[in-house]
């Protein structure tokens, strides 16, 4: 059990006790968690499942050899992953389809939306470099055919081909389309799917931690006053204002 799981719990025990609002000094507090034992596994087990699905591969080889804590994929697979990662934030989607392919072909056959976007972000870097003739036969040869079965895919197909109607990109509706952030998107989903083709989880755990130590903190907001965390970079208490 993680330190932020245990004050989630203590402040959903709080929120439970408190009809009216409530002051919860820092003696009291801090009481209730020297009370609850963090197991160091536990905690260990957070930080590698963090390492691993963010694919710090050689920041998790050197925290296995520290701490002792095994992994729950072979870490090799983790330098693959970041390569096809690498290849879509590089505009290489090509490449990326390759080494997807490699690493399991059954990826791409089973999910026919992250093939598209593959093959989307492939038309947006054709558009990006100028090829303008070989962007539209790429759209009506291979996008097309897919936006014919799916209208979800073809209002994706129609809102990327639009880039083409502009000579200024930078000011048209559909120009985000050509920032990194799309690069990223579609690198993350490309990511996400080769976690769960190896049977581990797409998102890492602690990030989820995170967002319910806040909202359990937001809700608790309305029963007391306490000592919350407020900087999560550091987890320290900090006392109310009063």
């Amino acid at each position: 059990m993680s330190l932020f799981f245990i004050v989630i719990r203590q402040l959903a025990e709080f929120q439970a006790m408190a009809s009216s609002k409530k002051v919860i000094t820092r003696e009291e507090w801090e009481k209730r968690l020297s009370n609850v034992k963090v197991r160091k596994e536990d905690m260990n087990k957070l930080v590698m499942n963090f390492l691993v699905t963010e694919g710090y591969v050689e920041a998790a080889e050197k925290f296995r050899l520290e701490s002792g804590t095994e992994p729950d994929i072979d870490l090799a697979t983790i330098t693959d992953r970041m390569a096809v990662k690498k290849a879509v934030q590089s505009g290489n989607v090509e490449d990326a389809i390759e080494k997807v392919n490699d690493l399991n072909p059954e990826i791409l056959d089973t999910n026919p939306q992250l093939f598209f976007h593959l093959q989307q972000q492939r038309l947006i870097e054709l558009i990006r470099n100028g090829k303008v003739e070989e962007a539209l036969e790429f759209a009506q040869e291979e996008l097309a055919p897919r936006g014919e079965e799916n209208q979800g895919f073809l209002e994706e197909l129609e809102r990327t081909v639009a880039l083409l109607a502009f000579e200024d990109v930078t000011n048209c509706p559909v120009g985000d389309l050509l920032d990194i952030s799309q690069r990223l998107k579609t690198a993350s989903e490309v990511n996400a799917a080769i976690l769960t083709s190896q049977s581990h989880e797409k998102d890492p755990k602690l990030p989820s931690l995170l967002k319910m130590l806040i909202w359990a903190q937001n809700q608790l907001d309305e029963k007391a006053t306490y000592p919350r965390i407020n900087d999560l970079s550091t987890a320290a208490l900090e006392d109310p204002a009063v």
